[in-house]
């Protein structure tokens, strides 16, 4: 179907500006014309009466004959003179399809070859358009409620079980992906650096001092069983008694000197152990053999189960909310991605690179199909729509045309009227 953008679209400031001034020149030239005829016929009438008027006659004679091959010419480019069926006229409208394939190769070869877009993309700044769009909160929600929405038709597309499957994957892949005994060592020297060595002694020391009072009576029972025959129980119960009494308050001396041997001796087996955690291979290995058994138990393989089944459940009912944790934890990742573009120069000139690149890319494999599309814009006009555009973009310029060719044609023909007088 034949666009109709012709005469009869809807004015805009656009066209109603060239239009305007396409008409006020054509009025000119066609104005200079009459005007120029009007002086030959008084010229011609009076030049009897006042000699001089003979160089004023074949001035605009000249210029008339000027003027009208001119109005001729651009005429002929766009329509038909007069209507009539003159030969090599209305060039345009016949040439519609022949036009619009030249143009559309004169844009892809001159204005998207390589050569001509990749200065011009040198100062496109990507990621500088991307800070600044996301920095508009409609903007950044925008992004949120797209990723938000995309979620649920990609779980739906899974069952439950791949959905739960997937969930307790993650985290078995995530606990096993984890070296336990380096973990150890980083999670003793924090509470070493922190200072968290005698808290956890003196719990130690009232953990040890609490079980062994409330034992006392059942180590005394076993001691007593557990003596030679001969020797009486008395003796193995006061014997008993003297020594977790002994050990008590060794324990508690411990526990309330912060220079106590005990206690150094243990804050050196801490800092051996974490050393030892951390560097060596195996212990490493066998911290490593121990979480694979541990993992590799039912009750285990159970509780991820039911985390999986959790996960899934939570991702379902959080996905339905639009103030849940997904959609908090995606605004802040759209926060933080704008600042990080905003304060890494280096990742910024390494998106601009990126983006520079592929425009360019698509560009140039896209050229030829550019060009062909406004090749094809151009043949799917209709000839008053081509001729209508064509002429409000350059047909104020070709009234000059006409302006110039009266002037330069009243010249020249009074320059020949001249020079002939001279030599006759």
């Amino acid at each position: 179907m034949a666009d109709r953008t012709g005469k009869d679209a809807a004015r805009t400031p656009e066209i109603d500006q060239p239009l305007s001034e396409l008409k006020r020149m054509r009025l000119f030239a066609t104005s200079l014309l009459i005007l120029m005829a009007v002086v030959f016929a008084l010229a011609s009438a009076f030049s009897k009466s006042w000699p001089w008027l003979s160089y004023v006659r074949a001035f605009s004679e000249a210029a008339v004959v000027g003027a009208c091959a001119d109005w001729f010419a651009v005429v002929a480019l766009f329509r038909r003179p007069l209507g009539l069926p003159i030969p090599h006229t209305a060039i345009i409208p016949r040439q519609k399809q022949r036009i619009g394939d030249a143009f559309g190769r004169f844009v892809a070869r001159n204005f998207l070859a390589p050569d001509a877009v990749a200065p011009r993309l040198e100062h496109v700044d990507a990621a500088g358009w991307l800070v600044s769009w996301l920095r508009d909160p409609a903007n950044a929600e925008l992004v949120v409620n797209r990723l938000r929405d995309l979620a649920p038709p990609l779980l739906n597309i899974m069952s439950e079980d791949q959905v739960r499957n997937f969930g307790r994957n993650t985290i078995l892949k995530g606990i096993d992906s984890i070296a336990l005994a380096p973990l150890l060592a980083r999670g003793l020297s924090v509470l070493l650096a922190q200072g968290h060595f005698n808290t956890l002694f003196n719990w130690a020391a009232d953990a040890t001092l609490a079980f062994l009072s409330s034992h006392r009576d059942g180590i005394r029972n076993r001691v007593v069983k557990n003596s030679v025959r001969w020797l009486p129980g008395r003796i193995d119960a006061r014997l008993s008694d003297a020594i977790l009494d002994e050990l008590s308050e060794t324990i508690a001396a411990a526990r309330d000197s912060a220079n106590h041997p005990w206690r150094t001796e243990c804050r050196a087996i801490f800092d051996r152990w974490v050393v030892k955690l951390a560097n060596d291979p195996v212990v490493f290995e066998n911290f490593e053999r121990f979480k694979t058994k541990l993992l590799d138990r039912p009750v285990v393989q159970d509780y991820l189960d039911w985390l999986g089944a959790e996960m899934e459940a939570k991702i379902r009912a959080e996905l339905e909310t639009r103030d849940g944790v997904v959609a908090s934890g995606l605004s802040q990742a759209m926060r933080a991605a704008e600042h990080w573009l905003e304060d890494d120069a280096e990742i910024r000139a390494q998106i601009n690179s990126w983006a520079r690149r592929f425009a360019l890319n698509a560009i140039s494999l896209s050229r030829d199909e550019i060009g062909s599309f406004v090749a094809g814009v151009i043949s799917r006009w209709d000839t008053d729509t081509l001729v209508y555009r064509l002429e409000l973009q350059v047909g104020r310029d070709l009234q000059f045309i006409r302006v110039n060719g009266t002037v330069v044609g009243g010249l020249v023909g009074l320059t020949i009227y001249t020079v002939t007088r001279l030599i006759g």
